[in-house]
C-alpha cells in the first residue's frame, strides 16, 4: 500500500489553472523526483500537499487515511491545517531560517512550541535540545549549533532547514528545488545530506532541476508541463528513454545546457 496516494488534484489562481488532475502514489520509504520548466505546477503540487495552498478539487491520502477531500467543501480550520501540515516537511529553496535565532534554535522552535501547546512535561521539554543537536550532527553541523543563519554559509543554511524539517519527524519529507539558491560548489554538500536520507530509507519528494541527481537518487520520476504529469516512471525509464515528445523537447534542452 502507498504511503502517499493524491487524486485528481486541482488548483487554479484566477482563471489561470496551474494543477490539473494531478495524480500520484509514494511507497513508505521510496524518493519520487519531480522534474519539469519552471511554471509546470511542480512547487504548487508541493504547496498544496503541504496545505500552504488549498486544493480546488482532489484528495489526498496518507497511510490509508484520508487528510484532505476537496469534495466535501469543508472548512478547514487553523487547527486542521496545522494537523494536516504535520504529516509533511518542507525545505524551501530559499532556506527561510529565523535570522533572529542560532541553528539549534532554529531546528528546535517548531517541536518546542507544539509541546508547549500541549502542555508537555519539563522532563520532555528538555530533551529537544538533545535531539537538536542530534539532527545537526546527521547533517554535519555539530560544530554549528551556536551560530546565526548570518555566520553561515548558504549550503550550512539549507542543511539547518533540513534538520529543522526533520525535527517533527514527517512522514514525507519535500524538498522545493533545494540547491537553486546555492552557488554551484556549495550545491554538493546538500545533495549528499539528501542522498544520506535516501539510504536511511526516508521517504521523499523532490523538485529538482538537477537532473542527473534526480536520475541517481530516485525510485520514481514524474515530468510535469502545463500543469499535467506527462510521463512517469523510473528513472530509467523517464530520464534515460522517455516516450513522450514533450519530455524528449525538456531532457534536449537540459543536455544543450
Amino acid at each position: 500500500m502507498a504511503l502517499l496516494e493524491v487524486k485528481n488534484l486541482n488548483k487554479s489562481f484566477g482563471k489561470t489553472a496551474v494543477l490539473k488532475n494531478v495524480s500520484l502514489s509514494l511507497p513508505k520509504g521510496k524518493c519520487l523526483a519531480v522534474i519539469g520548466s519552471s511554471g509546470s505546477g511542480k512547487t504548487t503540487l508541493l504547496r498544496c500537499l503541504n496545505f500552504l495552498e488549498t486544493p480546488d478539487e482532489g484528495s489526498v491520502y496518507v497511510g490509508g487515511e484520508l487528510l484532505y477531500d476537496a469534495a466535501k467543501q469543508k472548512t478547514y480550520s487553523e487547527n486542521d491545517i496545522r494537523s494536516m501540515r504535520m504529516h509533511f516537511g518542507l525545505v524551501f529553496q530559499s532556506f527561510n531560517l529565523f535570522r533572529q535565532y542560532t541553528a539549534l534554535q532554529n531546528v528546535t522552535l517548531a517541536p518546542l512550541l507544539a509541546a508547549k501547546a500541549n502542555k508537555a512535561p519539563k522532563e520532555e521539554l528538555d530533551l529537544f535540545r538533545e535531539k537538536g543537536i542530534a539532527l545537526l550532527r546527521r547533517v554535519g553541523l555539530e560544530n554549528k549549533l551556536e551560530n546565526y543563519p548570518h555566520q553561515l554559509s548558504g549550503g550550512q543554511q539549507q542543511r539547518v532547514a533540513i534538520a529543522r524539517a526533520l525535527a517533527l519527524e514527517p512522514a514525507i519529507l519535500c524538498f522545493d528545488e533545494p540547491t537553486s539558491a546555492l552557488d554551484p560548489e556549495l550545491t554538493g554538500e546538500v545533495l549528499k545530506v539528501i542522498s544520506s536520507l535516501r539510504e536511511q530509507d526516508t521517504t521523499m519528494i523532490i523538485v529538482t532541476h538537477e537532473i542527473r541527481f534526480a536520475r541517481d537518487i530516485a525510485d520514481y520520476v514524474i515530468f510535469m508541463d502545463d500543469g499535467v504529469i506527462v510521463e512517469e516512471g523510473p528513472p530509467e525509464q523517464v530520464i534515460d528513454a522517455p516516450t513522450n515528445a514533450r519530455t524528449v523537447r525538456f531532457l534536449e534542452r537540459y543536455a544543450e545546457m
